[in-house]
């Protein structure tokens, strides 16, 4: 797999119809994605010392952050009502190789910051609902 570039790993959020259209969160200068997977210990007396772990069980999620300057956008309008209502929303993940991954997400944190002489900017923070998927 070559290397790819920061500047192309994008995050889109969906416009509400079915099948959604999504718009990049432009204003990100960071993105980042964990997949996190719950662990099932099953060891017992049997392992000889070594935990023992359920394959397939747990409970699987994928936590998106990022952070940007604020440009006024559509999208960035969409994250913020999002947040302020709670509810989940179409979101998708770009990768420069063309893979994507799509789930309803849950904007968790939204912080804004700015300085008397820079720029607004802002922090987000998502949480996954239900299945993510790699496309």
């Amino acid at each position: 797999m070559p290397i790819e570039r920061g500047s192309a790993f994008l995050l889109k959020v969906g416009d509400g119809a079915a099948p959604p259209a999504y718009a990049t969160v432009a204003g990100l200068r960071t993105t980042q994605l964990s997949v996190n997977g719950e662990t099932v210990v099953v060891t017992n007396k049997d392992s000889g010392g070594w935990r023992e772990l359920l394959s397939g069980a747990g409970v699987r999620s994928v936590s998106v952050s990022g952070a940007g300057v604020f440009t006024g956008s559509t999208a960035e309008a969409r994250l913020k009502a999002n947040a302020l209502s709670g509810v989940l929303d179409d979101y998708e993940l770009s990768f420069e190789s063309g893979e994507r991954m799509r789930g309803q997400f849950l904007v968790s944190r939204l912080d804004y910051a700015g300085d008397f002489n820079g720029e607004r900017s802002y922090t987000l923070s998502l949480e996954s609902s239900g299945e993510v998927v790699s496309l």
